[in-house]
């Protein structure tokens, strides 16, 4: 009875998971598929309480309280713009979940083996102990196999996410950096990995697995140390997809098909969704989750002329005269939280007859997909919201274009530079407008520390300041 009811909730709890992945791929569906998302978890964790093999009910409960606790404090006080990052340290907890689990199985294995060696009564054993004594010869390799390869998915996952996290959040440097022969060294841990799982494999001794723990765990460090900034967004959601296939991996190891279900749900789509970026991007998927492979092959161009300066008297006056605006948001805009003032800005310039729109990239930056929700919330209306390719080619019939905290996705060094850390990659061709103002705190390079030609162009004045602050002061100046 049991058994059914827990395997019947399973079932639907990853219906609603179904649900709710394909309910986030429009704004209309979003808020319904959270609630199928939060149900489907409330059911399976319910599940899995009350179902054979529960046990120690009050510490289980009180690490569901101590987890639910954290996570409303975390929702409350992380700023949206911290988003990316709190996301990859989430899924350093899966893979570190993962090698837990995977290490525990091993020493399970050989615990209940012991066990049944000196006559014990598997009926004895908990639920899981119970499960590895059924099994036979063969499916106890099978399930090193498992474990092995949720350890190895897992500790990768850690240390990958931890690096990300820390790029995102800044504590670690942003830029792509490897250590001297840094591909062959991941191929050599890759290939001890893979012979450790051999000796794993026939020997069943902790030392391989061991050897293979610490391999990943520099694999993971490394491959996302060799990838720059500007490509963090498929980092993110490639560690995703690793996170999902540490959770199936985990759930083969112990019997639970919700685990693996959901597993392989988070792994496909999380695969999925990078491939896409990459596309977008014009990045080599491969290259990129590779930490790299067939990077600039030489110096970038150096970068002629001078950034110069305007102030907000000037840019009123430009604003004023034009008939055509369009406005990039980027990351700065989001850190300064400056969304309401961009709306008040828009609503001015539109009641005075002006054709005003924003242009929006559709991967690149620290924040993909994000900026839609920024001016969402500050009521932009969204018929004025233009993807990339629905606005490029206007750019040369505009009068003012205004660039506020971006950089990389404004970037001419795409194009023209072929061994920019960004070449090929589809970029916001503003340059083409008439006049570029750009909103910017100072004269540093973006988040991937590429210097950006679009700063130095003579059509181009910089609009130095916190990007909240600049735009109050230019509100009242157009009239």
């Amino acid at each position: 009875m049991e058994f059914g009811f827990t395997t019947a909730a399973y079932v639907v709890a990853a219906i609603l998971f179904i649900l709710a992945l394909g309910g986030l791929s429009g704004q209309e569906s979003a808020k319904r598929a959270v609630w199928y998302g939060i149900v489907g978890m409330a059911l399976a964790v319910a599940a899995t309480l009350i179902g054979p093999g529960s046990g120690f009910w009050l510490l289980s409960l009180i690490l569901i309280a101590g987890g639910g606790a954290i996570g409303y404090q975390l929702a409350t006080r992380v700023q949206m713009t911290q988003m990316p990052e709190l996301v990859a340290a989430m899924h350093s907890l899966v893979g570190l979940a993962a090698v837990f689990v995977g290490l525990i199985a091993h020493f399970e294995i050989g615990r209940v083996a012991e066990y049944m060696a000196s006559g014990g009564d598997p009926y004895a054993l908990g639920t899981f102990a119970a499960l590895i004594a059924k099994k036979t010869a063969v499916e106890i390799n099978i399930l090193r196999v498992e474990l092995f390869l949720g350890v190895f998915i897992g500790a990768v996952t850690f240390t990958g996410s931890v690096i990300a996290y820390g790029k995102l959040a800044g504590r670690v440097s942003s830029s792509a950096e490897k250590l001297p022969g840094g591909h062959i060294l991941n191929a050599s841990a890759a290939g001890i990995s893979l012979l450790s799982l051999i000796w794993y494999f026939n020997t069943g001794g902790f030392l391989p697995l061991f050897i293979m723990t610490l391999c990943a765990l520099f694999i993971g460090y490394h491959l996302i140390m060799g990838i720059g900034g500007a490509d963090m967004p498929v980092v993110v959601s490639m560690l995703n997809s690793y996170s999902g296939w540490a959770a199936a991996a985990i759930g083969f190891s112990l019997g639970n098909d919700l685990l693996i279900v959901v597993g392989a749900l988070v792994g496909s789509s999380g695969a999925i969704l990078s491939y896409i970026m990459c596309k977008a991007m014009n990045r080599s998927f491969v290259s990129v989750i590779l930490g790299g492979f067939g990077g600039p092959a030489g110096e970038q161009m150096a970068v002629e002329g001078e950034q110069i300066a305007i102030e907000a008297e000037g840019v009123a006056a430009a604003l004023n005269e034009a008939d055509s605006v369009i406005i990039i948001p980027g990351y700065g805009m989001a850190v300064a939280q400056a969304q309401g003032a961009v709306s008040e800005l828009v609503k001015k310039l539109r009641a005075k007859g002006k054709n005003v729109r924003f242009a929006i990239h559709p991967v690149a930056g620290r924040l993909p997909g994000h900026m839609n929700v920024l001016l969402a919330e500050a009521k932009v209306p969204y018929d004025i919201v233009m993807e990339m390719d629905e606005i490029n080619e206007d750019f040369p019939s505009t009068d003012v274009a205004i660039v506020i905290g971006s950089n990389d996705i404004v970037n001419p060094a795409a194009q023209d530079d072929p061994n920019s850390p960004i070449a090929g990659m589809p970029v916001l061709e503003c340059w083409k407008a008439k006049q570029v103002f750009v909103s910017k705190r100072g004269q540093g390079t973006g988040y991937s520390g590429i210097e950006n030609p679009l700063f130095f162009k003579e059509n181009t004045r910089m609009f130095y300041g916190d990007a909240k602050a600049s735009l109050d002061k230019l509100l009242p100046m157009i009239d």
